[in-house]
């Protein structure tokens, strides 16, 4: 199985590499259009500020290439949120894929928010055999507020978007290749679809 990590210079994504050593798979880091076109998976992670992740997404060409694949593809916190039609992080444009806009937390909470949270409200082939209210890691300032294509929940003062859904696409807003056992079977989960 081709699996593509696209690499467009938004922080560490060597952990999501190793994550996928861990399972058996070998993923490229890449921002090869073609190697990413035709990769089985793609994944497209994010650490870092939405609108200087955006601006080196449209350097390297990749914004137009992105929401036009057509097989399995993974938004991962930062990647999740680009993936949406807009953020106030930077009033920074998205890639549109999904129907929402990123907003703050509000200050009636600490932010960021750090650690473990749970899940719930799951509705998705990314969450087989997950458990309602399982724990997966979080670290965001900023969240995807709940829609129609909301596959799964958590709470930090509200009830936000843990994972969002459509078509060929997923977004999720915590750290799967962080979040350990439960982690491993959400990404083990992305591979079967």
């Amino acid at each position: 199985m081709k699996i593509a990590i696209i690499n467009y210079g938004a922080g560490n994504i060597q952990s999501i590499k190793f994550a996928f050593q861990r399972l058996g798979h070998e993923a490229v880091l890449t921002n090869n259009p073609e190697v990413i076109s035709g990769a089985d998976k793609v994944i497209f992670p994010g650490v870092g500020e939405a609108s200087s992740a955006m601006r080196m997404l449209r350097e390297s060409k990749l914004d137009h290439l992105v929401p036009q694949l057509k097989q399995p593809v993974l938004g991962i916190c930062l990647g999740m949120q680009l993936m949406c039609h807009s953020s106030e992080e930077g009033n920074t444009q998205g890639l549109g894929i999904f129907d929402a806009d990123v907003v703050k937390f509000n200050n009636k909470v600490k932010v960021p928010q750090i650690g473990w949270n749970e899940i719930s409200g799951l509705k998705s082939e990314l969450f087989k055999n997950i458990d309602e209210k399982e724990h997966i890691y979080m670290v965001h300032s900023f969240y995807a507020p709940l829609g129609k294509e909301t596959i799964a929940t958590s709470e930090y003062g509200l009830s936000y978007s843990a994972a969002l859904g459509k078509d060929n696409f997923y977004g999720v807003q915590f750290h799967p290749e962080k979040s350990s056992t439960v982690g491993e079977k959400i990404l083990n989960n992305f591979l079967a679809l």
